[in-house]
């Protein structure tokens, strides 16, 4: 591995490590001339299948593009890098384990919303409002009763919702969209 501060050719690995929940090795290396220190991340070269757009043109699968309209939903939102890093590693690998040549956006577009779903309730409208194309506020309206629905169901069973904030608080019995 070239060192990537002054090019030599030399480095030494000083520490190994399981990342990307064991997707990934991300090796601490320091430079065998400048004595610099650096991360290095491997992982398995799998090839991913070519995702097919709504109107049935192909498209190879863009790690970066599927990142970046997860940190645009995200922006200015309480989520770590390595939570993304993370979200997006799950996605890969729910799309390679699917075992087919082509998926359909429609797909990634899903396993993106669930992972946000999870990640940050603020960041889920903002992508689902994009996705699937929200015409006025009711359709916001509508994501986010259904997002409220999943979140019951998720608690009746047991699963938490995480530190996440609030996306609107629980309507109060007698106010407008509270129980009766």
């Amino acid at each position: 591995m070239h060192c990537p501060f002054c090019g030599y050719e030399e480095t030494k690995v000083t520490d190994s490590r399981l990342a990307g929940e064991g997707r990934q090795i991300r090796r601490r290396r320091e430079c065998l001339k400048c004595g610099e220190r650096f991360r290095t991340f491997e992982t398995a070269e799998l090839l991913m299948p070519q995702i097919v757009k709504g109107n049935d043109s192909r498209e190879s699968f863009n790690e970066g593009k599927l990142r970046a309209g997860m940190e645009k939903a995200l922006e200015k939102r309480p989520v770590s890098r390595e939570q993304v890093d993370e979200a997006v590693s799950r996605i890969l690998h729910r799309i390679r384990v699917l075992g087919e040549r082509e998926v359909h956006s429609r797909t990634v577009g899903e396993l993106v919303m669930d992972e946000l779903r999870q990640l940050d309730e603020v960041a889920y409208v903002r992508f689902a409002s994009v996705y699937r194309q929200f015409e006025d506020v009711e359709a916001f309206h509508v994501e986010i009763e259904r997002l409220r629905r999943h979140k019951r169901r998720r608690q009746k069973h047991g699963v938490g919702s995480g530190d996440q904030l609030q996306l609107i608080p629980p309507s109060e019995p007698g106010t407008p969209g509270g129980a009766k």
